[in-house]
């Protein structure tokens, strides 16, 4: 009766991981296998254990990554100019520790939005937050702030994020209210907080889709100065489908 009133008492305290620990230690065989500082050890391990995965599920559900994509995952085959070192030193997460950016370029196809949901995920896993976000809706989202009085808000939860992935950066030239948005997401975020782009257009052609010549100065020069580049080239990992292929799924 006892045993079953610590029981609940651990499940009313949310120690969910102690709990589950404490159930099956009430199950076994023989109980007194195990001295006492031995299984408090183990129902501590379980409860640890249990945060830490409940705080992983919340963040990669805070993240809302395009793609469950992992970094193991990562294939390195196609000829892409993708270098497995960059990667790897990617994965280690220094960068967000050091608040760089990274910058990931090259023709669609290539997996640029998989490759940075695949580092946000990796970064998730070891305690950083991330948000994915693609930058039409992002900037339609601002606008929307803005008209309803949350554009303070929603710039603060922005800064607050340790890897920020924008996703399809420059499909098309910005309006004067969306380069402003972008300079301010920005400017909060630099020397403070990681962030990610991806672009099929080159760096270089970044300033003609910005479109004012010194707000594009500002954003270059805080988004390129402390990233790192990737540079992606080659056909496209898009399977053409053939009819052939069509007919053998039939």
């Amino acid at each position: 009766m006892l045993a079953e009133q610590t029981h609940e008492k651990l499940v009313e305290m949310k120690l969910r991981g102690m709990a589950a620990g404490f159930r099956q230690f009430l199950d076994e065989p023989n109980p007194n296998q195990l001295s006492f500082e031995e299984r408090l050890g183990l129902l501590v391990d379980r409860e640890w254990d249990d945060k830490q995965r409940r705080r992983l599920t919340r963040r990669l559900q805070m993240a809302k990554l395009r793609e469950p994509a992992c970094i193991e995952d990562v294939n390195y085959q196609h000829p892409r100019n993708l270098d497995r070192a960059v990667i790897q030193r990617l994965a280690t997460c220094q960068w967000i520790a050091r608040h760089e950016n990274v910058v990931i370029t090259g023709p669609t196809g290539l997996g640029k939005s998989w490759l940075a949901c695949a580092l946000a995920n990796n970064a998730c896993r070891q305690a950083h937050t991330s948000l994915y976000r693609r930058v039409p809706r992002l900037l339609h989202e601002m606008q929307i702030a803005r008209a309803d009085g949350t554009y303070v808000k929603e710039l603060a939860r922005l800064a607050k994020v340790d890897l920020l992935i924008l996703d399809d950066w420059g499909l098309s030239v910005l309006k004067e209210t969306e380069r402003r948005d972008v300079l301010e997401i920005i400017e909060d975020r630099d020397g403070r907080k990681s962030t990610l782009i991806t672009s099929q257009l080159a760096i270089k052609a970044w300033h003609d889709t910005i479109g004012d010549p010194t707000i594009a100065d500002a954003i270059m020069d805080r988004l390129v100065h402390k990233a790192h580049r990737i540079e992606l080239k080659g056909p496209s990992m898009r399977k053409k489908k053939t009819p052939s292929d069509a007919k053998a799924k039939k």
